[in-house]
């Protein structure tokens, strides 16, 4: 959630003004959120960008196992000293301590923790709230002494035997001084009674129960002799507003854990068992993986074009039609899924009624280069909220595919993890098992989930990378370095290289059957899918010819001469050609066959009439028995009538071995052609969990490194916090947009109204936090907004919907 009220981040702005102008962009550059328009004017309006919680929530889910665990320890003692950090993780030494130094760096850099100039290590307000106990620990002793009476704290120093004189401050920090040294606090529980010392010690080894807020005034139970000596002494806390067990500070917790106890630190990856592979045996094996795909997915798009799928009534494509289209084009269940739902991302396929249908963007795509295909679909996958390779839920039942579903939280961050892993390899070094690189996923991203179905650590995952050719022998290929490099021309330039251009010629062999090496051009396929049926596709594609796929190209408009050209036009000579015959002479014998007997046989609606010039052959199709649901009528040598449509009639003689041919009223041929489906309505998108967001976040307004570079310098030089607009002081408004919102909005700091003011003239959307009437807090991304004060009407992408929101119910703000 968003915060309520504005966080102070003092100590945050004193060190970024602090820092040195790098220091700055790379704090800028691992938060772009805070970085969007409008730019902050202060390093204290940047500050309070920072530390709001939901863009806390966004850097989180990006750490590395080490990072957390320090953030965690960090959080558990906020404020604490760098030695007492160290001493937790036992890392006061030798290359544990270096490497705590390095951590501490990269969360420097995310603005999570960083250094004071009291000495001490400050967190962002909201870290702490990311775990329920970090460490297993409750708050410490100053926020749970926090509405302590002065008499109270009088009465717990006198019982550890410290004179208490001065206000509720001194007495206050005297007992934090107290239970601040393990020492003091081992001394003083060695002299509580048995049953004390027994509670404490179990209490400090495990995490604080969740407790229930009742009214004040409630009776509570009476502490038991145990507990009340505790009690007495501040080792244990009892909030009246709070049910529950008694609360022990973490200072007593840590202490009495005692010194061998330390937090987990784990800044060593696990070890994952290579052997050596070349550049270039990865980049072939990365090229063909990438080939193989590409060919593939374009075959399931051209059959989707072709026949669109039926959705399910629940909502995307059912197991029945996943099969249709895996068989149609020669791959299995996963890379059609994978080639779906990237292609949907990418707007090439979109909802026609009950349907999924291909766009008018598929046409482009269609038409491009094999290279050009895939990068599409790769940088499509690379942000895919979900991981499309997952086709069994936690019970094992089968899933759709592009059902719109919410995904599992972390998709992106797994893809991430993966890349990240992959690259920490020595050069030169590939995985000898890829699955041992799930275990190094899980370090490099400890907060992602994994799907039920797999066997092993993110199997899906790494096999989905494979196929695509993002790794390739266990390492990190070029197509994957660039979608690390999160650049859309790097990943073209890639795919250029890895691919080669698509070819439009064909090896036609003596067995009817056509080869395209490497990937047909779009122009070949679409020849080759007219006159011949797929059988195999790949780094290599094979046709095969027959009698009823020959008849399909002369049904579609083809005759034999102008199919015998248009093959020879894209014919490779072999042994079986020759000079004279461009295509080898079963095929042309085949084609000539197949054009004698097409057409010998007519039918014209008319409900429908059947004639020919050869009147036996007539007599034939009204004796036939096959034929007989027709109720087919002789009228004359030369013609028949059928009491079944046009449609019916050519399917039946077909069926039956006969080649008619359909007739328009004007005795023209018709010609049969495939229907274009064309959809324009989206298919619905899973919604992106929280966390899930890309290693470099492109919000609306986000900055290059050059901006950056330009808004930290601009930062460093101006003033500390600028001064908010007042007109009766004559600071004016940036906007009247700004001073209306500012207005009504009253629960908003000026720099949450800049930013929704900024959204609502540039027409770009934006996150807030909202309480309805009802009470409800939700957390709305909006789009079209229309300010109408004191009224915000917008689109709201989670009710899908448009809405009207009142200004003063506007909690929080956000870039979308």
């Amino acid at each position: 959630m968003f915060p309520i009220g504005k966080t102070s981040g003092s100590t945050l702005v004193a060190w970024l003004r602090g820092a040195d102008a790098a220091q700055v962009v790379r704090v800028l550059a691992s938060r772009p959120d805070a970085a969007v328009e409008p730019e902050p004017r202060s390093v204290g309006e940047l500050a309070d960008r920072l530390q709001r919680p939901a863009s806390v929530a966004l850097a989180i889910p990006r750490l590395t196992l080490p990072e957390l665990q320090v953030a965690e320890g960090a959080a558990a003692l906020a404020p604490a000293a760098r030695d007492v950090l160290a001493n937790l993780l036992d890392a006061t030494d030798g290359e544990l301590a270096h490497q705590l130094e390095a951590v501490l760096r990269e969360l420097a850099d995310r603005a999570l923790v960083w250094p004071g100039g009291d000495g001490r290590l400050h967190v962002a307000a909201p870290l702490r709230q990311v775990w329920a106990a970090p460490l297993g620990l409750d708050a410490p002793l100053a926020r749970l002494l926090a509405d302590t009476t002065s008499t109270d704290l009088g009465r717990m120093l006198a019982a550890v035997g410290i004179t208490s004189t001065g206000t509720k401050q001194k007495r206050l920090a005297a007992l934090i001084d107290h239970h601040g040294d393990p020492d003091r606090v081992t001394a003083l529980v060695a002299k509580a009674p048995a049953a004390t010392r027994k509670l404490l010690e179990q209490r400090a080894r495990q995490a604080p129960e969740r407790s229930a807020r009742i009214l004040y005034g409630l009776p509570r139970p009476d502490p038991g002799p145990g507990e009340r000596w505790a009690l007495e002494r501040g080792l244990l806390i009892r909030d009246g507003r709070w049910y529950g067990p008694d609360r022990m500070p973490s200072e007593v917790a840590l202490a009495l854990r005692g010194t061998g106890w330390h937090a987990p630190f784990t800044p060593v990856p696990p070890a994952v068992r290579t052997r050596p592979v070349t550049g270039s045996a990865v980049d072939r094996e990365a090229a063909a993986a990438a080939m193989a795909f590409a060919a593939h997915a374009s075959s399931v798009l051209a059959a989707c074009a072709a026949a669109p799928p039926a959705r399910l009534k629940s909502g995307g494509i059912g197991a029945r039609e996943l099969s249709r289209l895996g068989k149609a084009a020669k791959c299995d269940d996963t890379v059609v899924r994978i080639a779906l739902e990237s292609a949907a991302a990418a707007g090439l396929l979109a909802r026609d009624g009950d349907r999924v249908a291909a766009t008018e963007a598929y046409d482009g795509w269609a038409e491009g280069e094999p290279a050009d295909r895939l990068a599409v679909l790769l940088r499509a996958w690379w942000t895919l909220p979900l991981t499309p390779g997952g086709s069994r839920d936690e019970e094992g039942k089968a899933l759709p595919a592009l059902a719109g579903a919410p995904p599992r939280g972390g998709c992106v961050q797994a893809r991430h993890g993966l890349l990240a892993s992959a690259a920490r390899l020595p050069a030169g070094e590939g995985a000898t098992d890829p699955a041992d690189l799930g275990a190094l996923i899980a370090w490099q991203r400890p907060l992602v989930d994994q799907l039920a179905q797999d066997a092993s650590p993110f199997a899906t995952l790494v096999g989905e990378s494979e196929l695509l050719g993002v790794l390739a022998l266990g390492a990190l290929s070029p197509l994957g370095a660039a979608l690390d490099a999160d650049g859309p021309d790097a990943v073209a330039a890639a795919c250029r290289r890895l691919l080669p251009a698509s070819t439009g010629s064909a090896r036609f062999g003596s067995d009817l059957t056509a080869v395209v090496a490497g990937t047909p051009s779009t122009p070949l396929v679409t020849l080759l899918d007219s006159v011949a049926d797929r059988e195999a596709t790949g780094t290599a594609s094979v046709w095969r010819f027959s009698p009823d796929s020959v008849r399909r190209a002369l049904d579609a408009g083809h005759t034999a001469d102008t199919l015998t050209a248009d093959l020879a036009a894209v014919a490779v000579a072999t042994a079986a050609t020759t000079t004279t015959e461009p295509l080898p002479q079963p095929l042309a014998y085949l084609i000539r066959d197949t054009a004698r007997g097409h057409g010998r046989v007519r039918v014209v609606s008319a409900a429908c009439v059947i004639h020919g010039a050869e009147p036996a052959l007539l007599a034939e199709l009204a004796a036939h028995r096959r034929l007989a649901p027709l109720g087919l009528r002789q009228l004359a040598p030369t013609v028949l009538i059928s009491r079944t449509s046009p449609d019916e009639t050519l399917a039946a003689l077909r069926s039956a071995g006969y080649a008619p041919v359909a007739e328009e009223q004007d005795g023209s041929v018709r010609i049969e052609r495939t229907r274009r489906h064309r959809a324009t309505n989206p298919l619905p998108t899973p919604r992106r969990p929280a966390g899930t967001r890309r290693k470099a976040v492109h919000v609306a307004g986000a900055r290059t490194a050059t901006d950056l570079a330009a808004v930290a310098a601009r930062l460093l030089v101006a003033p500390q916090e600028a001064p908010e607009p007042d007109p009766d002081d004559g600071r004016p408004y940036a906007s009247d947009t700004e001073e209306i919102i500012a207005g009504y909005a009253r629960n908003l700091s000026f720099t949450d109204v800049r930013q929704l003011a900024h959204a609502v003239n540039e027409k770009q959307p934006i996150t807030v936090e909202y309480t309805a009437t009802s009470g409800n807090t939700t957390v709305r991304t909006l789009s079209r907004l229309e300010l109408d004060a004191p009224y915000l009407h917008a689109w709201c992408h989670l009710r899908d919907a448009e809405r009207v929101f009142t200004l003063s119910r506007i909690h929080g703000v956000m870039p979308s």
